[in-house]
């Protein structure tokens, strides 16, 4: 069975980076994309940012600009690039993985951002 491991969550102060990572335990063939979505205290889980297989890639509003999705191919790991984190970044983010026939998430990973 393939699992999302995760990884990067912590604590930054607001104005910093922070990196997360999500790779499968396993090999995932025929992915249709990778994303990232979160979920604050009391809100509904959030799409944050995706990546397609063809390398086109969806941001929320709210992180454009700030944020970046990328892919390690060979590994299929997914990483997110997170700059200018702001007190309302504060969330567990959760990794997606969609393929034509499952969807794959993560535990999740807690990110807090101070202020």
């Amino acid at each position: 069975q393939v699992q999302l491991v995760e990884s990067g969550g912590g604590l930054v102060q607001a104005g910093g980076s922070l990196r997360l990572s999500c790779a499968p335990s396993g090999i995932i063939f025929s992915i249709n994309y990778m994303g990232w979505y979160r979920q604050a205290p009391g809100k509904q889980r959030e799409l944050v940012a995706r990546i397609t297989s063809g390398g086109t890639t969806n941001y929320a509003d709210s992180v454009k600009g700030r944020f970046t999705i990328s892919r390690d191919y060979p590994k299929n790991t997914v990483y997110l690039q997170m700059n200018s984190l702001k007190p309302e970044d504060t969330a567990v983010y959760y990794c997606n993985v969609v393929t034509p026939s499952l969807n794959y998430w993560g535990k999740g990973t807690l990110v807090t951002v101070s202020s």
